[in-house]
């Protein structure tokens, strides 16, 4: 029986990214396509719980949710587009058109899409395409090769074998922004410590009224002692593969706090 692979993507069903994963993956699996029908991007792991939603048949297989998040597109289509009793093989989320590493795994509606599927028993791939100028790469054109060869080698690799990694953990996919041929290889990094800054912008619309624009914040990081954050390994022209766990407790502070508590 040919294996399954359910896609999402937080850019909107219509984006070139999710596309590309399609052609991708279509040699090898059954595709069921489930996406926003707008773009989601940094909608994090949110879920929909105030006004119905409503799944739109696009075409054989590939489906858009009316003002959807990835979230919602995963919990919604294992719910209602398998039998009962059957999920699909894999769940890949991407391909994002700019980077999710460090924090910024936390706001990515790309990772939320991976969140959910393991959540529910299936696992998943969040995968995403860093820019170096994101106006000039869509003027230029996307180059997808070497995010296509590389999900695709991935996703075989867990098809004909086994998912790495135990229950509610995902696999974190970066592609560094160059060509295929210049890729010096994978490897398996830690998430890295990224730098914030505030790049809001305030204007006034035609009627005086105050609103507020949030910007793209630069990828600033500090460095890691032994350079093997995500940030470094892209930087360094290497493909980012990341484990993400969901347990986000802070187990080296468990004993600290409950001295502290008793204090």
């Amino acid at each position: 029986m040919m294996k399954q692979i359910l896609i999402t993507n937080d850019d909107g069903f219509d984006a070139i990214g999710l596309k590309a994963l399609v052609e991708a993956l279509s040699p090898i699996a059954k595709i069921v396509v489930v996406a926003p029908a707008k773009n989601k991007s940094a909608c994090g792991h949110s879920l929909t719980l105030d006004k119905p939603l409503r799944m739109v048949h696009v075409d054989d297989d590939f489906y858009k949710i009316d003002d959807g998040t990835p979230t919602d597109c995963i919990f919604i289509s294992l719910n209602n587009l398998f039998k009962e009793g059957y999920k699909p093989d894999l769940v890949i989320s991407g391909i994002n058109i700019g980077a999710n590493m460090g924090e910024d795994v936390t706001y990515s509606g790309t990772a939320a899409g991976a969140m959910e599927a393991v959540l529910q028993g299936v696992p998943a791939i969040a995968i995403s395409q860093v820019c170096k100028d994101r106006c000039q790469d869509i003027k230029n054109g996307w180059d997808f090769a070497l995010a296509k060869d590389t999900i695709s080698k991935l996703a075989k690799k867990i098809l004909d074998n086994e998912f790495p990694l135990g229950e509610r953990r995902f696999l974190n996919v970066n592609i560094p922004p160059i060509k295929k041929e210049d890729c010096k290889g994978i490897k398996i990094t830690k998430a890295g410590y990224r730098e914030y800054g505030n790049d809001t912008h305030r204007h006034h619309n035609p009627r005086g009224e105050e609103y507020y624009w949030i910007g793209l914040h630069p990828l600033i990081w500090q460095e890691s002692e032994n350079k093997d954050c995500d940030f470094e390994a892209v930087k360094a022209n290497y493909i980012s593969i990341t484990p993400i766990m969901l347990d986000l407790t802070s187990y080296d502070d468990i004993d600290k706090l409950n001295t502290w508590i008793k204090e």
